[in-house]
C-alpha cells in the first residue's frame, strides 16, 4: 500500500478500499522479472504438501479394509477413509490463523521450516501405524504444525509485484500439480512393496508394515526440502520498520514513529472482517469444499466395484491415473493461464473455470452407467480423460483466487493474516468435505437413493449456487 497522503477525498477513498485496474492496462505494463532462485526453492517446498497428502489416496480404502476398521462391511469404508483424510484438515484449521499471524512478526521461514518438519515426522508415524488410533494421530500431528501454505502464497506474494503477479501465481498450482502427480503414484505402486518387488523387499518387516515405504519417501522428500529451505530460501517479511525501531530504542531516542507506521504494522483479525477480504476469502471456501469433495470422491470411486457405483480399479491403476492429472495439468497451466488472465481478467477467468465443476460430478455416475453396460472400454476412458481436462481448467480457479486474496490484505505486513484467514476457513471446510462427501457416497449406495448416484445430485445443486456467490468478486486487481 502507498504511503504517502492522498491530497483529496477521493485519494483517501482510493486508499482505504481494493484499488481496482484495467486488465488491458495492467497487460501493457513490462512484466517485472521473477526472482527465479527463490521462487523455484518456494515452488520446490509447496511439492511436499500434495506429495504427503495424496500419496495414501490411492490405498487408503484398502488400509481401512486390511485394518479391520468395518469389521468386513465394505460399504462403509468410505465413512473411515473421509476421516482419515479429514483430520489433517481439521487439525490445521485450528492453527493455522495463528502460524501465518506468527510469521507476519517471526518471519516466513521459522514457520516453513517447522510445518515441513512436523509433516515429514507424521508421515513416518503413519506408515508405521496399524490401528485406527495410529493413524488419527499420525494425521493430527500433520496438521496441528502446518502452517505452511498460507505462508508459501504469502511469500509468493512479496516476491512479485502486480506486473508478474499472474505469472508467479500460475507456477504454484503448476507445483502442486506435479506434487499430486508425484504423491498418487508413490502412494500406487510402492505400497505393499513385498509382493511387488519381493527381491528387494524381503522381510517380515515389509510384510507387517506394506504402507511404510510410500510414506517414507514422502517423509525423505521433505527432509531434503527442510535442508534446501534451511539454507538456501531468503527471508521475505520486510524488516526495516522494526530494525529502526529497536535502533532508535538501543541508543536511549524516542522512537522516531513514520508516518506510515499503523499502515505497515499488522493489523488486528478483526479489521480483516471486512467485505474486501471477506468475498475473495468465501469464494475460496466455496472452491475448495468443491474440490476437495471432487478430490475424495474420485478414489473411492475408483475403487469401488461396478455393481456398487464405482470402476472397480485397483491402487495402482488409481495411483497412475491421478497422476496423470497433475502432468496434464503442470503442462496446461504453465501454458494457458498467464495469457488468459491478462487478456480476461482474473473474474471472467475465475467464473468461467468454476464452471466446470458441474460436468466433472455428473460424469461420475454417468461413467459408472457406461461400465455397468459395456464393463471398462474405451467409453469410460473417454469420459475420465473429459474429465481430467476439466479438472485442469478448474485447478485455474485457485490461481485467479488467490491473487484476489493478495490484493485484499489491508497492508504488507498483514498478508500473512489474509492468507491464514484464506486458509482457515478452507482447511475447515476440508476438514468437512472429505468426511462428508465419502459419506453421502456411502449412504447414496447402501440406500440406493437415486440408483446411488445422490451424492452427485447434490454437489451439481451445490455448484450451481457457488457460482452465483462469485459474481461479487472485484472485476479486477492491483496489488497493494
Amino acid at each position: 500500500m502507498s504511503s504517502s497522503a492522498a491530497p483529496s477525498d477521493s485519494g483517501i477513498d482510493a486508499n482505504e478500499r481494493t484499488t481496482l485496474l484495467d486488465a488491458v492496462q495492467q497487460s501493457q505494463k513490462k512484466a517485472t522479472p521473477l526472482p527465479k532462485l527463490q521462487i523455484s526453492i518456494l515452488l520446490l517446498a509447496l511439492l511436499v504438501e500434495p506429495i504427503a497428502s495424496q500419496s495414501i489416496y490411492p490405498y487408503i480404502n484398502q488400509l481401512v479394509s486390511e485394518l479391520d476398521i468395518t469389521g468386513g462391511d465394505e460399504r462403509k469404508v468410505g465413512y473411515y477413509a473421509g476421516l482419515i483424510e479429514s483430520l489433517f484438515f481439521a487439525t490445521q484449521a485450528l492453527t493455522i490463523l495463528q502460524w501465518s499471524r506468527t510469521s507476519d512478526r517471526i518471519g516466513r521461514k521459522p514457520v516453513l521450516l517447522l510445518g515441513i518438519f512436523g509433516l515429514s515426522l507424521s508421515m513416518f508415524c503413519f506408515g508405521l501405524s496399524r490401528s485406527l488410533l495410529a493413524l488419527i494421530l499420525s494425521r493430527c500431528i500433520t496438521g496441528a504444525l502446518n502452517g505452511n501454505t498460507g505462508v508459501m502464497k504469502s511469500m509468493m506474494g512479496e516476491l512479485t509485484d502486480s506486473t508478474n503477479m499472474a505469472q508467479g501465481f500460475s507456477l504454484m498450482p503448476v507445483a502442486w500439480s506435479l506434487g499430486a502427480t508425484i504423491g498418487p503414484m508413490i502412494g500406487g505402486v510402492l505400497e505393499h512393496p513385498q509382493q511387488h518387488f519381493p527381491n528387494i523387499f524381503p522381510g517380515a518387516f515389509w510384510s507387517q508394515f506394506p504402507y511404510f515405504l510410500p510414506s517414507a519417501v514422502a517423509a525423505g522428500f521433505a527432509l531434503t526440502c527442510f535442508l534446501t529451505i534451511l539454507f538456501f530460501l531468503k527471508e521475505t517479511l520486510p524488516r526495516q520498520q522494526t530494525q529502526e525501531k529497536s535502533i532508535s530504542a538501543l541508543d536511549g531516542d524516542a522512537p522516531i514513529v513514520p508516518d506510515n507506521a499503523i499502515e505497515d504494522s499488522p493489523v488486528s483479525i478483526y479489521s480483516l472482517f471486512e467485505p474486501s477480504v471477506l468475498i475473495p476469502v468465501a469464494n475460496y471456501g466455496c472452491i475448495a469444499t468443491l474440490e476437495i469433495a471432487m478430490f475424495a470422491l474420485q478414489p473411492l470411486f475408483y475403487s469401488t466395484p461396478i455393481e456398487l457405483g464405482g470402476l472397480g480399479f485397483d491402487p495402482v491403476t488409481i495411483g497412475l491415473w491421478m497422476g496423470a492429472f497433475g502432468i496434464v495439468n503442470g503442462v496446461l497451466q504453465t501454458m494457458i493461464f498467464a495469457p488468459l488472465v491478462n487478456n480476461f481478467g482474473p473474474k471472467t477467468v475465475f467464473r468461467c473455470c468454476e464452471a466446470g465443476f458441474i460436468p466433472i460430478f455428473a460424469l461420475f455416475p454417468i461413467t459408472n452407467l457406461i461400465a455397468r453396460q459395456y464393463g471398462i472400454n474405451w467409453l469410460v476412458w473417454f469420459s475420465l480423460t473429459c474429465s481430467l481436462l476439466l479438472g485442469v481448467f478448474v485447478d485455474m480457479t485457485f490461481g485467479c483466487i488467490l491473487m484476489f486474496i493478495t490484493a485484499a490484505a489491508p497492508n504488507k505486513r498483514s498478508l500473512g493474516a489474509t492468507n491464514g484467514l484464506a486458509q482457515m476457513t478452507a482447511s475447515i471446510v476440508r476438514a468437512i468435505g472429505p468426511a462428508m462427501s465419502t459419506s453421502m457416497f456411502a449412504y447414496s449406495v447402501q440406500h440406493k437413493l437415486m440408483g446411488g448416484y445422490a451424492v452427485y445430485a447434490v454437489f451439481v445443486i451445490m455448484c450451481i449456487f457457488v457460482m452465483r456467490f462469485a459474481a461479487k468478486l472485484p472485476g479486477s486487481i492491483e496489488k497493494k
